[in-house]
């Protein structure tokens, strides 16, 4: 796996206002931790951040440029970003130390390929996961995985046991989880329109009886 080289420098802890501050000046705050090092804040141009890391794919290694040694040529994986509750604008970013001689867990995008069997017959392709976890060496790192759908049929799915993992890469999940499927198509039921009842109206007169009826009330009269 390639590794995206980003400048990030520490800055001062000061709450929420020197938060703000950094933004305003085009600066994004966040922070670099891991198992073997204390959380150290840091600051990383906005711009850069946006262009180089925050629209990519799955988990991509960060190699730190920095003027200060506490950073400089570590590499990192961004393990969380934050975001505005309504602009939607990133607002904070963490960055997770990591050891390219060990291994680690991370998940990793589903690209679902080709055009399934059973929705040529009519069926619909219904993911169940969009993202899987393996575990493996940082370098060893896969950008997405690819899952052949061609041949599914309505009413079969596609398993992680059926993904293809490269050598060195595991899976953490249990093997028979579901990945997608091919549902039948819905077919919408029309609806049953009951009659109307009869509603008597007081005052309204009653039909004339049929000829037959007639003569059986004349002939009970008698």
């Amino acid at each position: 796996m390639e590794t995206v080289e980003i400048n990030i420098e520490p800055r001062e802890p000061g709450g929420k206002g020197k938060a703000k501050q950094l933004r305003r000046e085009g600066k994004l705050p966040g922070v670099f931790y891991g198992p073997k090092v204390e959380p150290i804040p840091l600051e990383v141009s906005k711009k850069d951040f946006l262009s180089r890391v925050a629209d990519l794919e799955g988990s991509h290694l960060i190699r730190i440029k920095s003027s200060s040694p506490l950073l400089a040529d570590r590499v990192a994986l961004v393990k969380e970003m934050q975001f505005h509750p309504v602009t939607g604008e990133i607002v904070h970013a963490d960055f997770y130390e990591v050891d390219l001689s060990a291994k680690i867990q991370v998940k990793v995008p589903l690209h679902f390929v080709g055009k399934a069997e059973g929705v040529v017959r009519g069926g619909i392709l219904q993911p169940v996961v969009r993202e899987v976890e393996v575990e493996c060496l940082p370098m060893d790192i896969p950008e997405y995985f690819d899952v052949e759908v061609s041949s599914l049929d309505i009413g079969h799915s596609l398993h992680i046991k059926d993904l293809t993992m490269p050598e060195g890469v595991t899976a953490v999940s249990e093997t028979n989880l579901t990945l997608v499927t091919v549902v039948p198509p819905t077919v919408e039921e029309a609806p049953v329109v009951e009659a109307a009842p009869v509603v008597a109206v007081e005052g309204a007169e009653a039909p004339a009886a049929a000829p037959e009826e007639k003569k059986k009330e004349e002939a009970s009269e008698a």
